[in-house]
């Protein structure tokens, strides 16, 4: 499991991989006392008999069936990570992925120089930068959006602002209509890096806030 992070209001965020999920309710009842559980499409809320909660957040909602069965189903889900001189993207049978496509273009980092020869660099480095980003929404209107009708699901990573400036592509429309979350937080688009994403994006969220 990823290393638990403080939540803002109190608790702490932790992320349960669907194959542990089980083993990490039983634990939870173990050190709680049991629990009660209340379902919802979105979250489920478990309380325990001390007065622990957490709050489970349902990957792929709204909930169907109970939460075991509900995130061990394999789904088709669209991934794209995109950050400036970078991008990944491919298709995932549950954590198995298939067609894909990595990519880089030179992006210079800033200048430190002055004047002229600073807007000139500037200038050269928003060219660049169109010319990754249009790489990258080219690339994913290739791999991923002629099987946009056969996708449960489409995630996106990297860096925000890149993802967002592809948000008007018409040709990834239908992809943005499937998006939903979690924003994956991840390093260069590399290919490795696009293997790991399932553990982020299939995992359970959760919530939880102990006694004391």
């Amino acid at each position: 499991m990823a290393k638990p992070r403080p939540a803002a209001g109190g608790g702490r965020w932790v992320e349960v991989p669907p194959d542990r999920l089980g083993r990490w309710l039983d634990g939870f009842a173990d050190r709680h006392e049991g629990f009660s559980a209340v379902a919802g499409p979105r979250v489920v809320v478990l309380r325990g008999g001390d007065g622990a909660l957490a709050e489970c957040h349902v990957p792929f909602p709204p909930l169907d069936g109970d939460l075991i069965g509900h995130v061990l189903r394999d789904r088709r889900v669209g991934v794209l990570l995109v950050r400036l001189g970078g991008y990944a993207c491919g298709v995932f049978d549950g954590d198995r992925l298939g067609d894909s496509k990595v990519g880089a273009r030179l992006v210079h980092g800033r200048s430190a120089a002055g004047g002229q020869s600073q807007q000139r660099f500037a200038r050269r480095r928003d060219g660049q930068a169109r010319e990754a980003l249009r790489a990258a929404a080219d690339t994913a209107a290739r791999v991923l959006a002629p099987q946009a009708a056969g996708l449960a699901a489409f995630v996106c990573g990297g860096d925000r602002r890149a993802v967002d400036a592809l948000r008007g592509d018409r040709h990834l429309g239908a992809l943005f209509a499937l998006e939903t979350g979690p924003f994956l937080t991840v390093p260069d688009p590399r290919l490795a890096v696009l293997r790991e994403t399932p553990r982020t994006f299939r995992a359970v969220r959760v919530r939880l806030t102990e006694p004391g």
